[in-house]
């Protein structure tokens, strides 16, 4: 039987490298942070890595899996409270969608240095990871969907997942707050977060709301 602090410390471990090598990946990239770098960031040796996760792009998917088991949680929570009933509007499901992600990214939880990497992932194409992100996370996007669906009967499935996929890159931008508008200095982050989400919301919103493009009228000419 495992004794508690042997266990403390294991997670403590663990939980070290994966800090190090979420901050490194954030700042070189998948491919440009060696794990020489993550175990002198973690104070680590190289068989602490193997043991806890045996190599490199399992390392990988730990940081995600770390982060994105938390926020799916949430926004399943979230949709959950308002799926399949009368009076959900789409801005409902849009919020539960949304709002947890840019939670997420807020500077006190340690998120910023995720949604770098999270760019980085879009950035690099990595079909590996991109696979395994379909593979563990690819069935909240179809319970979101398939709200969708319920809430905007007129639009083919492939145009919800198009106008989905657009709505992601705008919420990636947004949790990245690299935009035009920064956070001035004297509004508290999570008043800037918030009215954020109100501004996204809306306007993903009347994104998903405008007619399917097959189904809107010609222009004039």
């Amino acid at each position: 039987m495992t004794s508690a602090p042997y266990a403390s410390r294991e997670r403590s471990t663990k939980e070290r490298i994966l800090g190090a090598a979420e901050a490194l990946f954030a700042t070189h990239g998948f491919a440009g942070a060696s794990l020489r770098q993550v175990t002198a960031a973690a104070r680590v040796n190289l068989a602490a890595v193997n043991y806890h996760f045996g190599s490199k792009d399992k390392l990988i998917e730990e940081v995600f899996r770390r982060r994105l088991d938390e926020l799916n949680s949430r926004r399943l929570a979230a949709l959950h409270k308002v799926a399949g009933k009368d009076g959900t509007s789409l801005e409902d499901v849009l919020d539960a969608y949304i709002r947890p992600a840019l939670d997420l990214s807020r500077t006190d939880g340690g998120g910023a240095a995720f949604v770098r990497v999270l760019a980085r992932a879009y950035a690099e194409h990595n079909e590996t990871l991109r696979r395994f992100l379909s593979e563990n996370y690819g069935h909240i996007l179809r319970q979101f969907a398939a709200e969708f669906g319920r809430l905007l009967p007129g639009l083919a499935k492939e145009e919800i997942y198009w106008r989905l996929d657009i709505v992601t890159g705008a919420l990636t931008y947004a949790m990245a707050d690299f935009g035009i508008i920064q956070r001035k200095s004297d509004v508290a982050e999570r008043d800037h977060r918030e009215t954020a989400a109100e501004h996204l919301i809306r306007f993903a919103a009347a994104g998903m709301r405008n007619p399917s493009v097959s189904n809107a009228p010609a222009s004039p000419r």
